[in-house]
């Protein structure tokens, strides 16, 4: 009898295999064509997950909301899923809730950042706060301690830089690694010099955010690859194209009052029913 691989331990395979390009996932739909299109993992994009609900990525979701689609989209999937699981949803008590509810769904990790829960940002703006790097340590070890599965990913986050400078931000790495962290996420870094000497004084695997319109400059995966770093993440890349697209096209259908020089832009009904697997669920 085979023995089923994990998730997470698939997911701690691939960083074995060079740097994992994850683009983010805002529905289980988008999931499915991350999947489809040969992607070996998804993220799950907070920023993506909140903007669908009409909200800006400031914490106003609740914990349950996040993980319910979390569920969607880890079942959805065959490939590994890492979810965003902001600042933990509050303390380091929170943070074991928060571990608890996202394994069970079957994600293969989460992310938490040392961002205030109250003052949660999107991390390319200003404005952010953190908490103390005690207090992430903290959560940090609540998480580890906490989680069933040894090889379930937890993430740590730190937005020190935006706040205090890069060197706190690689001190804080380094207190995270300690408490027991598996993958390091230096957000918002001001250049490609900024992640390599981050790579330098950071012996982890580590992760990087390729989002548009922010604080880092555009990157090439293999670029990160070659400084260092194990997952490249691409959280709005499809939200932001598609809802480009969905206005596009709403305003040609207001123009014109038909859809018909819209359809060589569409998915087709064979197309989607493919993908969600139509007639495999309706035993056809």
């Amino acid at each position: 009898m085979t023995k089923t691989v994990s998730k997470p331990a698939l997911f701690r395979k691939l960083l074995q295999k060079g740097a994992i390009l994850m683009p983010g996932a805002f529905n289980a739909a988008s999931a499915l064509l991350i999947e489809k299109c040969g992607f070996k993992a998804v993220y799950m994009s907070g920023a993506g997950i909140s903007n669908s609900a009409g909200l800006p990525d400031i914490g106003i979701l609740t914990r349950d909301a996040v993980v319910q689609q979390a569920e969607y989209i880890a079942n959805a999937v065959n490939i590994p899923v890492i979810a965003d699981a902001n600042t933990g949803f509050g303390g380091h008590l929170e943070v074991k809730k928060t571990v608890q509810a996202f394994e069970k769904v079957g994600v293969a990790g989460i992310q938490i950042e040392d961002q205030k829960t109250a003052a949660k940002r999107c991390g390319h703006l200003s404005g952010k706060e953190v908490i103390s790097a005690k207090q992430m340590v903290e959560k940090i070890k609540a998480a580890c301690g906490t989680r069933k599965n040894k090889d379930f990913l937890i993430i740590a986050r730190t937005d020190a830089r935006s706040v205090k400078g890069l060197d706190d931000a690689i001190e804080r790495a380094k207190m995270y690694l300690d408490a027991g962290a598996d993958v390091i996420f230096p957000e918002a870094l001001e250049s490609k010099n900024e992640f390599q000497k981050f790579a330098n004084r950071i012996d982890a695997p580590l992760m990087a955010n390729m989002t548009e319109f922010g604080k880092t400059p555009y990157i090439t995966a293999k670029e990160f690859e070659a400084i260092g770093y194990s997952i490249v993440i691409f959280p709005m890349t499809t939200f932001r194209v598609g809802m480009k697209a969905m206005e596009d096209a709403l305003f040609e259908l207001k123009k014109k009052g038909t859809q018909k020089g819209l359809l060589n832009t569409m998915q087709t009904r064979e197309e989607l029913y493919k993908l969600i697997g139509y007639d495999e669920r309706c035993g056809r």
